[in-house]
């Protein structure tokens, strides 16, 4: 995690229709969740995309284009938690597993995950969610 200068996180398109990300860049800041193995120096980057909509296959274009402009062991993507995990938002992402074979197809690290909400673990380990 210390040699990465860029953090991407994919956003669900439907759900970036109407969720503005905030909650996934204020977990990146405060370091919490999926986030808190970074360390808190200045230089990393934030960048939240889309996925480009079902199926995904728009993530490709836009990491692609993201690689030309920075090399690829400074980039860490990370599949929001909207995509991987079941929540308010809905189950995860039935494109997950198709997703992840773009971002490993342009050699770039991922991780799954990104904010982790408490009610949503809360309801997690109640079962009325599917376990992350």
């Amino acid at each position: 995690m210390h040699s990465k200068n860029y953090i991407v996180v994919v956003q669900c398109h439907l759900v970036k229709e109407y969720c503005s990300g905030y909650l996934c860049e204020s977990a990146f800041f405060k370091r919490t969740g999926l986030f808190s193995d970074y360390p808190q120096e200045n230089g990393i980057r934030f960048l939240s995309m889309s996925c480009g909509g079902c199926c995904g296959r728009g993530l490709h274009r836009k990491l692609s284009n993201l690689i030309k402009k920075v090399k690829k062991d400074r980039i860490m993507v990370h599949l929001s938690s909207c995509i991987c995990f079941d929540s308010y938002h809905g189950p995860p992402c039935p494109h997950k597993d198709y997703l992840l074979m773009l971002i490993n197809k342009l050699s770039l690290d991922w991780v799954e995950g990104s904010k982790l909400s408490s009610l949503a673990e809360k309801r997690r380990s109640q079962g009325l969610y599917l376990s992350r």
